[in-house]
């Protein structure tokens, strides 16, 4: 297999089954060097809800990772905030860093509802690992497949494939969130060179041990008024180019989230990811592949929920019987897992645009929206059903509960996501502004 242009003897630790019919793990946009065009409108996308036998596989090693080293760890890294470089090189040793990527690239060749369900097994044990591998696949290496150069993939894929280091993504500013045009990082060049000054915002993998870099978008010049905003690679290490210390953060422990500056920070010209002004459509068309990301890493959690909630209500007595056996328990669990079950297939249908090289669009949003609101609902639901041990840090569901509310802002907050939606579901009304 090729891994970054390079022959490699690793060998992924599931076999995929060489007679399927393999899709791209990502469409491609017009300006993606993989040149497939994006699709116009939705076309026809079979949904077939029997998984296949290279997705159960992938699955079943993933939960048998994830609740064999993920969660007994999950309470200690919680607590101390430690980052989980074990856990990490555990899920490099699985391949789940290149899951959804093409052999071509250096990939496991698999297919992006392949990469969900490795998302929900990991969240399902430990949302920070999850959301840290969602930001270093989704947000660190997609890009660089879609929009790098040759040399810039042989240089940064085969590392970042293998989950031996990670890459980070930089669009949000302390005054630019939503409105991600409001960006104000600036990069001019001088000769070969690229200088770039400003500060990026919470920002996922960027300060670890095992942080190779991040790619930022900044303006590189005015067009008739407009911003002219590009993507440009930076090296750790890079003169100019500093980490803050890490965010003390409501939930997510685990995952390393910081702040970046850049002051005089030189890059070389070649560091240029993708076509200079289109920066800004690269990341929004990245976006909307890691928002079905982060809907199957939402699905996980509320997974976890339930499942500890189905355990506590049966073992759980009060007046003499477990608690499962009343009504209000009772309902309370059908609710939880008739939402999760919606949101685990609508997470599917957006999964399975991507594997037809089409935009999953409004799905996406749909599937980000609904599985990030239904894990926040389910964690609330499950410190209720837990009583007053669910308010006690000793129990599971206390992180659950910490953890789900940013699932409704990373990413797109819930509602961008509702205005993207009734974008799409108005725009043959001819009734919205340009």
């Amino acid at each position: 297999m090729q891994r970054g242009g390079s022959a490699s003897a690793f060998r992924w630790p599931w076999r995929p089954n060489q007679n399927a019919p393999r899709s791209a793990a990502l469409w491609h946009s017009p300006n993606s060097p993989a040149g497939r065009r994006r699709p116009t409108g939705y076309g026809v996308v079979e949904v077939d809800f029997e998984l296949s036998s290279d997705q159960k596989a992938i699955r079943d090693l993933c939960r048998d990772f994830a609740q064999g080293e993920i969660a007994p760890r999950a309470a200690h890294h919680d607590e101390t905030e430690e980052f989980p470089y074990q856990l990490v090189a555990g899920m490099g040793r699985l391949g789940l860093f290149a899951l959804p990527f093409s052999e071509e690239v250096g990939g496991a060749g698999a297919d992006f509802l392949s990469y969900c369900l490795a998302l929900e097994e990991v969240a399902r044990a430990d949302a920070a690992c999850a959301i840290t591998l969602e930001a270093a696949v989704s947000l660190g290496i997609t890009p660089l497949v879609e929009y790098g150069s040759s040399q810039q993939r042989e240089r940064w894929l085969p590392r970042l494939m293998s989950g031996e280091r990670l890459w980070a993504f930089g669009l949000t500013e302390p005054e630019s969130g939503s409105d991600a045009a409001g960006l104000t990082s600036r990069a001019t060049r001088d000769a070969d060179q690229w200088v770039i000054d400003g500060r990026k915002a919470f920002i996922t993998n960027a300060g670890t041990d095992i942080s190779a870099g991040v790619t930022v978008a900044v303006i590189t010049g005015i067009d008739n008024g407009r911003k002219r905003i590009s993507t440009i690679a930076v090296e750790r290490g890079t003169p100019g180019y500093t980490q803050g210390p890490r965010y003390r953060k409501l939930g997510w422990h685990a995952s390393d989230t910081r702040e970046l500056s850049f002051v005089d920070c030189h890059v070389p010209a070649d560091h240029l990811v993708g076509v200079e002004g289109r920066g800004l459509d690269q990341f929004l068309h990245v976006l909307e592949s890691g928002r079905v990301a982060i809907a199957a890493l939402s699905v996980g959690l509320a997974q976890a929920c339930l499942d500890e909630c189905l355990r506590y209500s049966a073992g759980r007595h009060q007046f003499g019987v477990p608690i499962a056996r009343f009504q209000g328990v009772q309902f309370k669990l059908s609710d939880m897992a008739t939402q999760i079950e919606a949101a685990r297939l609508l997470t599917w249908k957006a999964a399975s645009f991507l594997d037809h090289g089409q935009s999953p669009g409004k799905f996406a949003s749909m599937a980000k929206l609904h599985a990030s609101e239904v894990a926040t609902t389910c964690a609330g639901e499950a410190v209720q059903i837990h009583g007053g041990y669910g308010f006690m840090e000793a129990s599971p569901v206390a992180r659950y509960y910490r953890d789900a509310k940013v699932g409704e802002i990373g990413e797109g907050t819930s509602e961008v996501q509702r205005i993207l939606i009734a974008r799409e579901l108005l725009r043959s009304f001819e009734v919205l502004e340009d």
